[in-house]
């Protein structure tokens, strides 16, 4: 991503990424839903400025505009995860996870996926691939 969005573009894009696609009044209706009252000419105005950051995009259809998404959710949650992690964190990830962990009560489930991520992640780690290789004499 060229433009990490803002707070309030990153609700917008939120709202995109689960409607696909959405008007200016759809997107207002769905802000006000989340607390944030915003006059549609502010809307508009914010979807203009992420569509010249290539945050959005639209497609006419007669007068009406409907705006989408042009950037993943998925990579730009991790992007923004890294920015935050280097910048707030000085890139100690054990300190941002103790951190996050530590004002957030888990479910099972959380937990679960927790687990089975930092094992992936011990997998994947350099230390345990060159103990592997030891291991099968290839060292």
């Amino acid at each position: 991503m060229t433009v990490a969005p803002t707070e309030r573009e990153l609700q917008a894009l939120k709202i995109l990424w689960q409607f696909e696609e959405a008007t200016v009044r759809q997107v207002a209706d769905a802000l006000a839903e989340r607390g944030e009252n915003l006059a549609y000419t502010t809307v508009l105005s914010l979807l203009q400025v992420m569509e010249q950051k290539g945050l959005v995009g639209h497609t006419a259809v007669g007068k009406t505009y409907t705006y989408h998404a042009k950037v993943q959710r998925e990579y730009t949650f991790r992007s923004l995860a890294k920015g935050f992690l280097e910048n707030v964190f000085d890139g100690a990830m054990d300190e941002y996870v103790i951190h996050a962990l530590q004002g957030k009560r888990l479910s099972a489930t959380e937990i679960e996926r927790l687990e089975k991520l930092i094992a992936e992640a011990k997998e994947r780690s350099p230390s345990r691939t060159r103990k592997n290789a030891k291991e099968a004499g290839h060292e």
